[in-house]
């Protein structure tokens, strides 16, 4: 199997979510999330973190990031279709404005 780098995206970053939300949608979400993990394969799936705003590095300069990556996860498939398909019916997908975007680990020779 390959290991894939599913990176979601959003309009709000992950810490103004998480801010905004209650216990109860807070849970409510966790539950979509690991009902999704667990039609996937819980040992396919790492489930990674949000993340918030951080800095970008370009040459010398360094700017307050513009990302629009609110979390992570890494996920295991034999093919990148198939990790876009494991992917159709996550629930970050549900919230307005957002995608998720899968990018493929390559191997490092030597390493």
């Amino acid at each position: 199997m390959n290991k894939y780098m599913v990176l979601y995206q959003s309009p709000v970053s992950g810490r103004q979510r998480m801010a905004d939300a209650t216990p109860a949608q807070m849970k409510a979400s966790m539950d979509e999330w690991t009902a999704w993990r667990d039609v996937v394969g819980g040992e396919n799936v790492e489930f990674g973190n949000p993340v918030n705003a951080g800095k970008c590095l370009e040459g010398t300069e360094v700017t307050d990031s513009t990302t629009t990556v609110s979390g992570y996860s890494i996920l295991k498939a034999d093919s990148l279709d198939d990790a876009a398909d494991l992917l159709a019916d996550h629930p970050h997908l549900k919230m307005p404005g957002c995608s998720i975007e899968v990018l493929e680990f390559l191997p490092m020779p030597g390493l």
